[in-house]
């Protein structure tokens, strides 16, 4: 059984990403919980987790800027992605309907999710932010707490014995969250590779990444993401993090031959199969 890091608690959307990836591998896993990103690679490091599951992007609130350089600064490669709906519930102890509920806890990402669905539904309900999503069922089931709701994953309800009030109550309901697996003791078959994360910076003249686009393009290289960040201690200068999908890896590696020459440095982060 892998032991895999999350952020959050137990019932969060990291665990649902975790349990979705490494079921259709017919894996079992437990969950180790993290409170931050940072404590993922700690826990890694330590030895307490095998592998991590992390957060880098959400189509609705874009990347996690912080998780990029935790990608860039650990040794820890990327085997594999998962995107996972976001779908908010309304939660509480059983045997109470929504006119009971007085307050209700969740983190603040999930409160601006679902303010339009209490303003116009239960405005009677005073939100309170949170530490966690998971965190806040977790608490009601532990303390008892009626007349108090939480707003969760349905694994949350399921797992604290919570009764869903009202289901996928988040505004924009196209939201999904992409994750990350962290694991190094996955090894992903050539044949399945079509997609790469890379992070490389250019030197600091006119074009540079241009020419760098240009040459990807030629190659039959598909961007679907590009984020860059300052480098600390050098004014202008940039981190640049690109995700490509492609046909063949050896046309990715051709591609990778060709654009290495105009970098001043390239850090892959992990080859692997997309999962869209």
């Amino acid at each position: 059984m892998t032991k895999v890091a999350i952020q959050g608690y137990r019932g969060c959307f990291h665990e649902q990403a975790a349990r979705e990836f490494y079921s259709a591998r017919g894996e079992e896993i437990s969950i180790v919980e993290c409170p931050t990103f940072e404590g993922l690679f700690k826990a890694v490091a330590s030895g307490e987790a095998q592998a991590a599951v992390m957060a880098i992007e959400n189509t609705i609130s874009g990347g996690l800027i912080p998780n990029f350089e935790l990608l860039r600064s650990n040794p820890y490669k990327i085997k594999g992605e998962v995107y996972i709906p976001i779908h908010q519930n309304l939660m509480a102890l059983p045997g109470q309907d929504i006119h009971n509920i007085k307050e209700v806890r969740t983190h603040y990402m999930a409160i601006n999710q679902t303010r339009q669905f209490f303003e116009r539904n239960c405005p009677w309900i005073t939100m309170v932010e949170s530490e966690d999503t998971a965190k806040s069922a977790i608490d009601i089931a532990a303390e008892g707490l009626r007349g108090v709701g939480a707003v969760a994953s349905e694994l949350a309800a399921e797992q604290n014995g919570l009764e869903i009030l009202a289901r996928s109550i988040e505004t924009y309901k196209q939201n999904f969250t992409r994750f990350l697996i962290l694991d190094d003791a996955i090894t992903v078959p050539r044949r399945e590779i079509n997609k790469a994360s890379l992070c490389f910076t250019l030197p600091h003249k006119p074009g540079s990444l241009a020419q760098v686009l240009t040459i990807l393009s030629f190659y039959d290289m598909n961007l679907t993401r590009i984020q860059s960040l300052p480098i600390p201690g050098q004014e202008w200068q940039y981190f640049f993090y690109a995700d490509i999908k492609f046909a063949t890896y050896g046309r990715y590696r051709q591609a990778l031959r060709a654009v290495r020459p105009l970098m001043e440095g390239l850090n892959i982060l992990g080859e692997y199969k997309s999962s869209m």
